[in-house]
């Protein structure tokens, strides 16, 4: 049987929010099989739990909300990236501030975090949504064109391509593929940092957002550059950290998918839009188990190794 995970004891880090500014503490405790992934908002006067799911998904803008009545939590999707990315099916994620540490703008954190905890099988089959019929929606036209697309695929991979238009970006990667079954999530993906451009930042925290970002947790660029001394750590980092968002999105789902994901110019609005036109067609998809592990696709049968 190809087994849910959980972690084998709890785990804690301490960070900034990155639009919020707010020093936070994180704890990731284990959780029983079949309770997913659950935010929990310890620091309210009655703590509440925010289970993920597409529909919980409240806000689009610079990152992903969760909401369960007023409780919020902003900039999920690095966590749910090293989630998706080492296959962690069961988890509580106690947190003491409305947003999630962006600790160093990537998911390689995360994934430190998970893997000294260690990931526990547990004696319940791991439930996948296998999409059956393509899935798409978009916006604009022309230079203004973006989508999203699921179809169908014995597995999991992400093929994005980004379209910014300027110095610095355009002499790196701009379409990447990332096949489970073939790559190393935390070798990868893991490590691409979120990025900016100085004049969006200037404008941002004028409005009281990215006060906790900096070179130290984001690629930062001029007009021309990348401001950070050490460059990047991919030669296509910026759409790896795209793919790195992707993952996280599309794991608010609630289940791993076994699909085949494929964007032009996506962001989190777009990437919430195709998971809820998936849920609006229950033909193009099913709920799937594996009592031989050697029938699952490759990628999924053994637990992501570290580093």
């Amino acid at each position: 049987m190809l087994a849910q995970r959980t972690l084998k004891t709890l785990t804690r880090a301490v960070g900034v929010g990155l639009h919020s500014g707010q020093r936070v503490e994180l704890t990731l405790r284990p959780a029983q099989p079949d309770t997913g992934i659950v935010f929990r908002r310890v620091d309210l006067p009655e703590p509440v739990d925010i289970p993920i799911s597409a529909l919980a998904v409240t806000d689009t803008r610079l990152a992903s909300t969760i909401s369960s009545g007023g409780a919020k939590v902003h900039t999920v999707e690095h966590l749910m990236s090293a989630c998706a990315g080492l296959g962690i099916d069961n988890l509580y994620v106690d947190i003491t501030a409305e947003e999630v540490p962006i600790l160093d703008g990537s998911a390689s954190s995360f994934v430190f975090l998970l893997q000294s905890a260690g990931v526990a099988l547990q004696n319940a089959p791991r439930r996948f949504i296998r999409v059956l019929a393509p899935v798409e929606v978009s916006e604009g036209q022309g230079e203004a064109l973006k989508w999203a697309r699921l179809e169908p695929f014995h597995g999991y991979k992400l093929s994005f391509e980004i379209d910014f238009h300027h110095p610095a970006v355009d002499s790196t990667g701009q379409r990447v593929e990332f096949d489970l079954s073939q790559g190393s999530y935390a070798r990868d993906i893991a490590r691409a940092r979120t990025f900016g451009f100085t004049k969006d930042v200037e404008m941002m925290r004028s409005n009281g957002l990215a006060l906790g970002g900096g070179l130290d947790n984001a690629i930062v660029m001029d007009d021309y550059k990348v401001l950070n001394h050490d460059g990047l750590r991919y030669d296509d980092e910026f759409v790896k950290h795209k793919i790195l968002d992707a993952m996280g999105d599309l794991y608010l789902l609630g289940k791993p998918l076994l699909a085949a994901y494929s964007a032009f110019r996506s962001g989190h609005a777009m990437n919430n839009r195709l998971l809820r036109e998936l849920l609006a067609h229950p033909e193009a998809f099913e709920v799937v188990t594996f009592d031989d592990e050697k029938k699952a696709p490759i990628g999924f049968a053994v637990p992501a190794r570290a580093w």
